[in-house]
């Protein structure tokens, strides 16, 4: 039997909530919501460091961001890492990657913030993961002013019109053209990303409509910080609304395109994201955190005889690369962290043999931002979240909540006697993760266990504990 063509969807700063399979109350996304209901749907998919860059090496080496320490934005991957690119091309698919790159960062964009120079910067065809068509950038942040870069061609090509329409043309362009070979693609598209717009006609679609809010959004805060074209916080979520719903139709183009081409039937869609958006839950905007709207990402696969299933285990950025991989009957050359989820997807196997997932945030290099005093840890297992927040001196018990009962997070549970028990093993379990991969992340004692990666002052040497 053939190897399957696998299509891989990132839409950047979509929130796993904002889908209707997923089941928000008011967005319509039909395309997606049919390849979820045809496949497997993960419940509990999280962006392991809820950023950009670190999720886009994970993604496309299988190592965990602290392996690197790779901080929020502005990290350069080096040519020497072995992509997900590698492992297929040495698979012998036809391998494409379209739209979003972001890593070869340093180049503008801090700590002056010149997205446009970034967007505006190649990407040299070594720093291009080795996928033999590239057309794509490292960042834009407006989609309709995109330009992108074929290859080695230093020939810049605007995208005439709004990002995501253009994007998807052009993947659906290459796939009518990729000959016998199977194809591996990846379809990154930066909206709903912000600047917060959409065409026009998806616009007015949305334009005073009423919404049903999440229970842990602040209302009442002046939420227009980010730049000239913020709205108030009402308006920004109508048009974060309007852009899933221009993506839920670009889907529904690229699957009428592959039943058009004869290659549906044997083709993998996959779709996810590399983060959510706050949005006004928990009082704030953007991604970092580590709240559900924040890390929780969707993961759909669907497609080339997969049945339908819902998962509900936890899984992680890490597993992306040995279950893609998977999917095409490839394994990785080297050892991953990460868990093969393809008989998940293939029905084979019908649970994660995983208690929880490690949830990070390594670094923030720009001074006044989110965490760069103190970092965070933590563990998602199926029912509850547990973190710590610390500086050099060690992480302390940040937050624990129960997932089933209080999905929004409204509770912090940390200090709760009646969870006392259930903090501390999953404390233990974060600390055992932490150890088994070689973080050097600083956790203080708390619950009785040791710390890791401390320094002893008199011995004058760190001392691991792992």
């Amino acid at each position: 039997m053939s190897r399957p063509n696998i299509i891989l969807i990132i839409s950047d700063q979509l929130r796993r909530q904002a889908l209707g399979c997923y089941g928000d109350p008011n967005v319509s996304t039909p395309h997606i919501d049919a390849l979820a209901a045809a496949g497997t749907r993960f419940d509990a998919a999280s962006s392991t460091y809820p950023v950009c860059v670190p999720y886009r090496f994970t993604l496309m080496t299988g190592e965990y961001a602290h392996t690197r320490f790779i901080p929020s934005i502005e990290w350069r991957m080096s040519p020497a890492e072995r992509t997900l690119a590698d492992e297929l091309n040495d698979a012998g698919y036809a391998t494409a990657l379209f739209g979003k790159w972001h890593l070869y960062g340093n180049f503008g964009h801090y700590p002056g913030h010149n997205v446009v120079k970034a967007s505006r910067t190649p990407v040299p065809r070594p720093f291009q993961g080795r996928f033999e068509r590239f057309g794509g950038f490292d960042i834009c942040n407006d989609p309709w002013d995109t330009y992108f870069w074929n290859e080695d061609d230093p020939t810049p090509h605007k995208i005439e019109g709004f990002q995501t329409d253009g994007l998807f043309d052009l993947a659906i362009e290459h796939l009518g053209a990729v000959g016998d070979r199977p194809f591996a693609t990846v379809l990154s598209v930066e909206p709903p990303h912000p600047i917060f717009t959409a065409p026009e006609s998806y616009v007015e679609r949305w334009r005073d409509r009423e919404l049903v809010l999440r229970d842990n959004v602040e209302l009442g805060k002046d939420y227009n910080k980010r730049g000239p074209h913020g709205r108030d916080l009402l308006d920004d979520l109508r048009v974060y609304y309007a852009m899933i719903e221009n993506l839920d139709d670009n889907v529904g183009r690229l699957v009428a395109a592959l039943r058009a081409n004869g290659q549906l039937d044997n083709t993998v869609i996959a779709l996810t994201a590399d983060h959510g958006e706050l949005l006004g839950s928990h009082g704030l905007l953007a991604k970092q955190r580590p709240w559900e709207e924040s890390l929780g990402i969707p993961l759909i696969v669907s497609g080339a005889g997969t049945p339908a299933s819902v998962v509900g285990d936890p899984v992680c950025t890490e597993d992306l690369f040995p279950t893609l991989l998977g999917l095409a009957g490839v394994t990785p050359r080297d050892p991953k962290p990460g868990i093969d989820l393809s008989p998940l997807v293939r029905g084979e196997s019908s649970s994660v043999d995983r208690e929880g997932v490690l949830l990070e945030f390594v670094a923030e290099m720009r001074p006044g931002l989110p965490f760069h005093d103190e970092t965070w840890r933590g563990i998602r297992t199926r029912r509850y979240k547990y973190t710590v927040l610390g500086d050099a001196h060690g992480g302390r018990p940040w937050q624990f909540f129960d997932l089933e009962n209080d999905p929004c997070e409204l509770t912090n549970l940390v200090d709760d006697p009646a969870h006392a028990d259930e903090v501390a093993r999953h404390h233990a379990l974060l600390r055992d993760r932490l150890a088994q991969t070689y973080d050097h992340y600083v956790l203080a004692p708390a619950f009785g266990a040791a710390g890791l990666n401390e320094w002893d002052p008199e011995a004058k040497h760190q001392r691991r504990f792992g």
